[in-house]
């Protein structure tokens, strides 16, 4: 009987490490289970654009360098801590078959420029010449896709944003400008100097393109401020040179901080006459030798003789006086009056043409008023003769007005 009873107590203690041996390894496999678990992160809440968009978008190549329309979005939440990166996609078709990829950020916005949409127009077919049947306007799609990490399957898109862009039409008036002019005033510019009796204007002269030729003066580091202004007689309308900086514009060598009280452009250059634009698109301010600018008859008047010690009575040097504008030719001449003698020039439409003279009689007869410093040199050709005091003078020919005029 006791060994019965021993076996039975033997037969128990196997049964009892089989039910543990049995417990540990089911313990062990929802261990190696819940090891294999995946969190899959899914989106949570609204993913969506979260700024207002324009009823229309008037694109022209003058503002191509502006911003055309900053996207944002809200966040897209995963409800999981991840980076989330960002992708903006247009779709000229509107239904994303032909999606192309604008851009990536991890950012909540991205901006592109109205140069970047003229490139989008030009895809839709947009097209602002009236006589052609193209439309001048029509919609692009925008939408943002989120991604998790660096996990690309992971994805969420918000919603479709339809941007509707217009082309004007073409203008045959010419170039496009924010403003009319800019206006060049200081002692940098001794045509202007520090007040608005004569101050040195820069025509629009391309699209957001302002240029002139200008009589810069740097008198050994003196004399040589000036600011730009918007506005005429405008004191408040100034831009100085930080103004110009800040914006990012690479700004001309012959040019820096003045570092007086109002952070004036200062010119560090040799004084003289030159071609300066400004470039509101590429952010660019230049100097260059002078050149004619707008509309006339002749790109350059010529001035040769005696009387223009500069050029003499050759074609080697004739002093050149530039189309400034619609009409008008302007410049300054080293002008001279040896007692009488040595005084006398003519006005050419040609270099290297004498046949292309225009004396005195000529403008007279054209109903021109002629400066006082200026009369009939009443020799064989009928030149002009500068009686006035020997010197450089700055000469206007306005075929508008009719008038030639010394300052």
């Amino acid at each position: 009987m006791k060994d019965i009873t021993k076996i039975f107590k033997i037969m128990n203690k196997i049964k009892l490490l089989v039910l543990l041996i049995v417990g540990a390894i089911s313990f062990n496999s929802c261990l190696e289970d819940d090891a294999d678990i995946t969190y899959v992160a899914s989106l949570s809440g609204d993913f969506m654009f979260s700024n207002t968009f324009l009823n229309e978008y008037v694109l022209t190549s003058g503002t191509s360098g502006n911003l055309g329309e900053r996207f944002t979005w809200n966040d897209a939440d995963f409800d999981v801590q991840t980076n989330v990166n960002y992708e903006l996609q247009k779709s000229i078709a509107g239904d994303f078959s032909d999606m192309e990829i604008v851009g990536t950020t991890s950012n909540n916005y991205y901006d592109i420029s109205i140069g970047d949409m003229l490139g989008y127009a030009a895809e839709a077919g947009l097209d602002n010449d009236p006589s052609t049947p193209a439309p001048d306007n029509g919609d692009v799609a925008f939408r943002v896709r989120a991604t998790v990490g660096t996990n690309a399957s992971v994805e969420a898109m918000s919603n479709v944003a339809m941007l509707t862009l217009m082309l004007p039409e073409a203008s045959s008036g010419g170039p496009v400008c924010d403003l009319e002019q800019i206006w060049l005033v200081g002692a940098g510019v001794p045509d202007a100097g520090w007040g608005w009796t004569s101050p040195v204007r820069l025509g629009c002269n391309g699209d957001n393109i302002y240029s002139g030729n200008v009589n810069f003066q740097n008198n050994g580091g003196a004399d040589n401020n000036f600011r730009m202004f918007t506005s005429e007689g405008d004191w408040a309308s100034g831009l100085n040179y930080p103004h110009y900086d800040g914006e990012g514009y690479t700004i001309d060598s012959n040019f820096e901080d003045a570092q007086d009280g109002d952070n004036n452009f200062a010119f560090v250059g040799t004084s003289g006459f030159y071609h300066i634009e400004i470039n509101t698109v590429a952010k660019t301010i230049t100097l260059s030798e002078p050149q004619s600018i707008g509309t006339c008859e002749f790109e350059i008047l010529y001035l040769v003789g005696a009387g223009v010690p500069d050029a003499g009575w050759g074609w080697a040097t004739p002093v050149e006086l530039f189309c400034a504008g619609d009409g008008v030719y302007y410049g300054p001449v080293n002008l001279q009056n040896n007692g009488g003698a040595d005084n006398n020039f003519r006005f050419f439409t040609s270099e290297g043409d004498w046949a292309s003279g225009r004396n005195y009689p000529w403008y007279v007869a054209e109903g021109y008023t002629i400066d006082s410093n200026f009369e009939d040199a009443q020799d064989g050709d009928n030149n002009f003769a500068f009686i006035g005091t020997s010197g450089v003078y700055n000469l206007t020919l306005d075929t508008n007005t009719k008038t030639i005029t010394l300052n």
